[in-house]
């Protein structure tokens, strides 16, 4: 050993240091454990900040940045989201409403700001279709349909089982694109039945219904992108199933680290 320490230049006393070090346990252990166990348990869905939000939530002190160095050594990568946005505007075939939500998108309370839009899934030849009801309250998903086609029924399905839940005197503002489905006679009628107000994105402004599209990108980042579907049918399943999971467990750095349902029952209860 003397012979090799003196060719390589090294002092003992480093080499005896460093080969301490390897034999000693890892200090980091626990933590890269609970970084692993909470990664796993979000099914690979979680970045670094909602990890290190569920790893306050248990106990540890620890800075955003050493929680995605951790991730980063241990190879947990949440990948980024792909863009890819079904458009369902056709032009003018009915009444274009105003912009009335202007892209406040806070609501201080249950079912006064409702946003809706309609995203596209292809599988081998096949198309689903989704469309959600979300309630900017707390960005609770309250109603949706799922179907073949992206026509009226799947829309106008969508928004009757949202406007079933309203209590006396709930008048929500319901704000979407500028798609077909939400220019028609139907939608509007719907709406005007239960006292909402319609407004709408203007024309070729996603920005304007940002958060229903946050939400269609986090949906097919964390599950349409990382499963090969063999089919429509294990499709429609994957999507009640993780709607269901986004409003009761995944956490949001907006809700204070909360998932939908979770801080609505917080904010109601106190």
């Amino acid at each position: 050993m003397e012979v090799l320490l003196d060719v390589a230049g090294l002092p003992r006393s480093t080499f005896f240091y460093h080969q301490a070090r390897m034999l000693a346990p890892d200090p980091q252990a626990a933590l890269k454990t609970a970084i692993t166990s909470i990664f796993e348990k979000s099914r690979a869905r979680y970045g670094h900040r909602r990890v290190h939000c569920e790893l306050v939530k248990q106990g540890w002190t620890i800075a955003k940045k050493t929680v995605l160095k951790l991730m980063r050594l241990l190879r947990l990568v949440c990948k980024v989201r792909r863009k890819k946005r079904y458009n369902s505007y056709q032009g003018e075939q009915g009444v274009v409403a105003p912009n009335l939500l202007k892209r406040e998108f806070k609501a201080d309370a249950p079912n006064q700001k409702w946003v809706t839009d309609v995203t596209e899934f292809s599988v081998g030849d096949r198309k689903l279709y989704l469309s959600p009801v979300m309630d900017l309250f707390d960005r609770q998903i309250i109603s949706y349909a799922i179907g073949v086609s992206p026509n009226l029924e799947l829309t106008n399905s969508s928004l009757r089982g949202a406007l079933a839940i309203l209590e006396d005197g709930q008048k929500p503002l319901v704000h979407s694109d500028q798609g077909f489905q939400y220019q028609h006679t139907s939608w509007r009628k719907l709406l005007e039945n239960a006292g909402a107000v319609q407004s709408m994105s203007r024309k070729a402004n996603c920005y304007d219904n940002a958060v229903m599209e946050n939400f269609f990108g986090h949906l097919k980042e964390e599950l349409f992108h990382r499963v090969r579907f063999l089919n429509t049918d294990a499709l429609r399943a994957a999507l009640h199933e993780y709607i269901h999971w986004y409003n009761t467990e995944r956490i949001s750095t907006k809700l204070h680290g909360l998932s939908p349902v979770q801080f609505r029952a917080h904010v109601l209860s106190a």
